[in-house]
């Protein structure tokens, strides 16, 4: 049985993802968890967020889990979601500036005002709603269809500084990175655990995923 720590630092609710992952998988073992020992130890890892970069940053760094998080990424299959991917660059935008992990070399920037398609209809931000993701090949898109619709709720997206490293693009209305993976590693910007089929399928590939591309 395969074991998964949900990385819990104070902040959001890590229930939706939890059903998921066990929704997904049934006999996995899935544990919400802020235990360090407890994180080092699980077969997988997850690593969740919603809010404001400089909280989450000032939570993993008082708790200790900024150092366990580049631990365990650079060791087993890691999963980084949206605040969770967005914390795995160098640094963000938001906040005036926030030092992150540094896990993948590139910044967190903002969505640029006046954002129109290609109608002419002026585009809100946050990004929040049901888009298409275009997918590279990679072993947790298994069985999910090219241009998947997934949920997306930010106002931050994500700029790598190696383009290998996006593993995934979508349009708003520019092309922006909506997933990363190097290695053992593979972030979303998307919420699988509210893009219905494709999330659990994404999910699934992720907890049967050997770390390997």
């Amino acid at each position: 049985m395969s074991s998964v720590a949900v990385i819990d630092y104070g902040m959001g609710n890590l229930h939706s993802i939890e059903k998921a992952l066990q929704h997904a998988s049934p006999e996995s073992d899935i544990q919400i968890t802020s235990d360090i020992a407890h994180i080092k130890q699980a077969d997988r890892v997850v690593f969740p967020g919603v809010g404001a970069i400089r909280d989450c940053m000032l939570a993993l760094n008082q708790s200790g889990l900024s150092d366990t998080i580049k631990e365990v990424a650079a060791s087993k299959p890691f999963l980084g979601i949206c605040l969770g991917m967005q914390a795995l660059l160098t640094q963000s935008d938001e906040n005036n500036k926030t030092a992150c992990l540094g896990v993948f070399n590139g910044r967190v920037e903002h969505f640029p005002s006046g954002m129109v398609d290609k109608q002419g209809n002026r585009l809100k931000i946050p990004h929040m709603g049901w888009n298409q993701v275009i997918q590279k090949d990679h072993p947790l898109w298994q069985d999910i269809p090219q241009n998947s619709r997934f949920y997306f709720v930010h106002s931050y997206f994500v700029k790598p500084e190696n383009s290998k490293e996006t593993i995934a693009s979508t349009e708003y209305p520019e092309m922006f990175c909506s997933a990363l993976a190097k290695d053992n590693i593979f972030a979303v910007q998307f919420h699988p655990e509210k893009s219905q089929t494709v999330g659990i399928q994404l999910l699934r590939n992720f907890l049967s995923w050997d770390g390997k591309c």
